[in-house]
């Protein structure tokens, strides 16, 4: 999925909507490190996307709950 759509269905999610993909984000984000340190990580790729998914996610849950 691109960043600018990624973004836009983030935008319309409630802030519990948005902890709750955060969480699942950073279950991905333990998988990969684990896969990563016993050597079955295929894409080495995925791990930066995740993280930059996740600071996404975290950007638009301070801008609405100082909103």
């Amino acid at each position: 999925m691109k960043r600018v759509d990624y973004l836009k269905t983030l935008s319309g999610k409630s802030l519990s909507e948005l902890r709750t993909e955060l969480t699942s984000l950073r279950r991905e984000q333990f998988a990969l490190r684990m896969q990563a340190g016993t050597g079955q990580l295929v894409k080495n790729s995925l791990v930066g996307e995740v993280r930059k998914k996740i600071a996404r996610v975290k950007t638009l849950m301070q801008q609405q709950s100082r909103a």
